[in-house]
C-alpha cells in the first residue's frame, strides 16, 4: 500500500463534501508531477484530505477506490476515486509538521504546491500520532 497527500480548498471541496457524498472523482489536477503521481495511485492505497487556505491542516483519510484512469472532460488528465475513511481526532496543522523534525523531509514541507504528493509510511503513522494530541 502506497500514502497520498491530496489538497483542496475547502471552499471548492471539502472533507465534509466527501463525507456527505460517500465517493468522489478526484479531478481536476493540472500539474504534470501530480497527475504522474494519480496514475501511481491503487486500488486500497490511502490518502490523507489536506485543507489549504486558511487551515492549512490535514483533516481526513480517504481510500482510492479506483485506479487512474481518463478524466471526462479532458482526457489528457488523470482522475481518481477516492471514498472517505475516518476524520483525523484532531486536524494536524501545517505549521504543526513543519516543527516536526521526522516531517523535515515530507513532499508537504519542501514543496508546498504540489496538490497531489506521496507520503512515506513513517510520515503518515507519525501524522496520525500527532492527530492523538490536542
Amino acid at each position: 500500500m502506497n500514502y497520498w497527500l491530496l489538497k483542496t480548498e475547502p471552499e471548492t471541496f471539502s472533507w465534509n463534501d466527501l463525507v456527505r457524498d460517500k465517493k468522489t472523482s478526484w479531478d481536476g489536477v493540472r500539474n504534470f508531477q501530480a497527475r504522474k503521481y494519480l496514475k501511481e495511485m491503487k486500488k486500497g492505497d490511502q490518502a490523507f484530505i489536506y485543507h489549504t487556505g486558511d487551515e492549512k491542516a490535514v483533516i481526513g483519510i480517504s481510500t482510492v477506490i479506483k485506479e487512474g484512469y481518463p478524466e471526462a472532460k479532458d482526457p489528457l488528465w488523470t482522475a481518481v476515486d477516492l471514498a472517505p475513511d475516518k476524520p483525523l481526532k484532531n486536524q494536524v496543522t501545517l505549521a504543526k509538521i513543519k516543527q516536526d523534525k521526522s516531517l523535515s523531509q515530507m513532499v508537504l514541507v519542501r514543496a508546498a504546491r504540489l496538490s497531489v504528493q506521496p507520503v512515506s509510511k513513517s510520515e503518515f503513522e507519525r501524522i496520525l500520532e500527532l492527530s492523538t494530541k490536542p
